[in-house]
């Protein structure tokens, strides 16, 4: 038996590998006995002619498919450039791993000189799924929403109907979490397609996270509550131990509807758009190096995340006229298409030693026990996701907001760099083999967790752009994180409360210690002052991957709006922008269960557009 799961763990990591032989092998495999949710196979007639046709099958855009298709009379086209999930994308704690595999862009960042400088090649990892679920099939799962402040800022921004009141029962409709526990449950749903769960396993560092939040004067609360200040066990987008996706919540229940076709590997290169009526027609995609020409009957929806879609418009022809001027585009609608970029960081490299094994490591995962009991029982460290098991809601003394409105989460993290030994963390957020042989190879050997700091309200913006006017060339992305000096030191006074945590009373039970081995760059400045830390964050501090606000949301008077409060793409017809791209400003909080939100809104919108509300 021994030997035949030690067998089975070597081949997940082929799949991870993503070999797309073994890939087709074991999606037959899913077929034939019916494994997970079913597997949504390609439409085989497609027609000429749609109601609607979804570009991406991400959060955004497989709510919107789904809720669409409830109209037996309305077709929809769903069109994605990446390809089903596989087992391995299921299992929560190897997330990190799907950034080495195709499901992932591999999108980079310009060099900058304010960040990711301690990085391979100086430039930051812009992850962004590619899979039927989109991101939602390679993120960490984490299930926060923001503050009700976050939609209320929106809604005085001029965008009605985003108001917290109003879009609170949008959340609740896609959610299922009957699961949950230690909820409010009257801002939680119970009949939605989302399942919404706690981890089948809890190390002892969580015990110990809750009760110093109660010594700094926060609750333990729910996040997604009424107060969203506090600590916290995560929720996540799991259904018994295993991810849920988009797509696992949204498509692959209403597979078999009639009027909605799917098509994967199917990569969108223009929009159609009439330059004289500014109606849009049409959509061109590349499938199989042959390329196709869809019409649309009302609307074309756009939800291909805040990299892609600001790249789809611009190809089109909407967006600014320097940037399509530049790249010989013609200009049909010039928008401010792909400012207002914004973006999670997050400093993930803090390293807490113990002195007893409580913790996650890469070879303690390959103990037959935790590998039989998530398999059989959907329980066990595999179903911690991405390490991630609890999170803190706090204020720094830079928060000039109010009460209930933080500015930086904490994240604990059941693994540390230290036990990274496959590499696929640090393959995720970057980290050169030199840093890692560094600063946490001379203690692999000792077990080590982390807290990770995240900078929920940055000031610094960014911008995507297109190099020129060939679809399949990336988009230029500068993200601009820490431009803004106040950036740098809400994170430092972060990570101080991250260290001041793991030095508490409570964490002293496993003589809990920093690894004060300086990072590379950083050698020079006296360790644990407030210099080290800039310069630290300066160097290896990463995104989060919650990209968002580049085809922004905003109400006629404002110049840098590209979509309206109907989400409807000022000045052409028949064109709806549905993914985190409309967020007029980021939330304090993970940006997936947001997007969520915003395609059931949309979908209303649509409805009540076409006479079916």
């Amino acid at each position: 038996m021994r030997g035949f799961i030690r067998t089975f763990i070597i081949f997940l990591f082929s799949v991870v590998i993503c070999n797309s032989q073994v890939q087709e092998i074991f999606r037959d495999i899913r077929r034939l006995f019916n494994i997970g949710d079913g597997v949504i196979d390609d439409a085989e007639d497609i027609s000429a002619e749609y109601d609607f046709i979804v570009i991406g099958a991400g959060s955004g855009g497989s709510v919107v498919a789904n809720r669409l298709t409830e109209n037996p009379k309305w077709t929809v086209l769903l069109l994605e450039a990446g390809r089903d999930e596989s087992f391995i994308t299921d299992i929560p704690l190897l997330a990190a791993f799907q950034s080495t595999t195709g499901y992932n862009w591999g999108y980079k960042s310009e060099k900058l000189k304010t960040a990711c400088l301690g990085l391979i090649d100086g430039r930051c990892n812009i992850a962004r799924g590619k899979a039927l679920g989109g991101t939602s099939v390679t993120n960490f799962l984490l299930y926060t929403r923001g503050s009700r402040l976050d939609f209320d800022m929106w809604s005085r921004m001029g965008n009605e109907g985003w108001s917290y009141d109003e879009v609170l029962p949008y959340f609740i409709k896609s959610e299922n979490c009957t699961s949950c526990g230690e909820i409010d449950k009257p801002f939680h749903g119970t009949d939605g397609y989302l399942n919404i769960e706690h981890p089948g396993y809890e190390s002892p560092t969580v015990k110990l996270f809750l009760k110093t939040g109660l010594d700094l004067g926060y609750k333990n609360n729910d996040p997604n509550g009424k107060i969203g200040l506090g600590f916290s066990r995560v929720q996540a987008t799991m259904k018994n131990g295993a991810r849920c996706s988009a797509a696992k919540a949204f498509l692959k229940p209403i597979r078999y509807r009639r009027n909605l076709h799917i098509l994967t590997q199917s990569r969108v290169t223009k929009l159609l758009i009439n330059p004289q009526t500014k109606q849009t027609y049409g959509v061109e995609f590349l499938r199989n190096r042959k390329k196709y020409s869809i019409r649309v009957k009302k609307e074309v929806i756009l939800s291909a995340g805040s990299v892609n879609s600001p790249q789809i418009l611009m190809l089109s022809g909407v967006g600014p006229r320097d940037v399509l001027g530049k790249a010989k585009i013609k200009i049909i609608q010039d928008l401010k298409v792909g400012y207002n970029l914004q973006d999670h960081m997050a400093m993930s490299t803090l390293t807490f030693l113990v002195n007893e094994s409580v913790t996650v490591s890469d070879r303690q995962m390959q103990n037959p026990v935790h590998i039989y009991n998530y398999l059989v029982r959907g329980k066990g460290p595999y179903t911690i996701p991405g390490g991630a098991e609890a999170l803190a809601f706090i204020k720094t003394k830079y928060s000039t907001s109010s009460d209930d409105y933080p500015d930086i989460e904490l994240v604990l993290g059941a693994g540390a760099l230290t036990g990274d030994t496959f590499g696929s963390f640090r393959g995720l957020l970057g980290i050169p083999d030199s840093l890692y042989q560094r600063v946490y190879e001379p203690l692999s050997n000792r077990s080590a967790f982390g807290i990770a700091t995240v900078l929920l309200r940055p000031k610094s913006k960014g911008r995507v752009l297109i190099k020129d006017s060939n679809p399949l060339h990336w988009p230029i992305i500068r993200p601009n994180y820490f431009e803004e000096e106040e950036d740098i030191a809400t994170m430092v006074e972060g990570i101080k409360t991250a260290i001041s945590i793991a030095a508490s009373k409570h964490f002293q039970k496993y003589n809990t210690t920093l690894n004060t081995i300086p990072f590379p760059g950083c050698e020079n400045i006296v360790f644990g002052t407030d210099e080290y830390w800039a310069c630290a964050i300066r160097h290896v501090a990463t995104t989060l991957g919650h990209q968002v606000g580049t085809c922004k949301m905003g109400p006629v008077t404002d110049p840098e709006a590209v979509v309206d409060p109907q989400l409807r793409v000022y000045g052409i017809k028949g064109l709806r922008v549905v993914d985190g791209s409309i967020m007029p400003n980021i939330v304090a909080g993970h940006t997936n269960a947001v997007i969520f939100m915003i395609g059931e809104k949309a979908s209303d919108l649509i409805k009540v557009t076409w006479g079916s509300s």
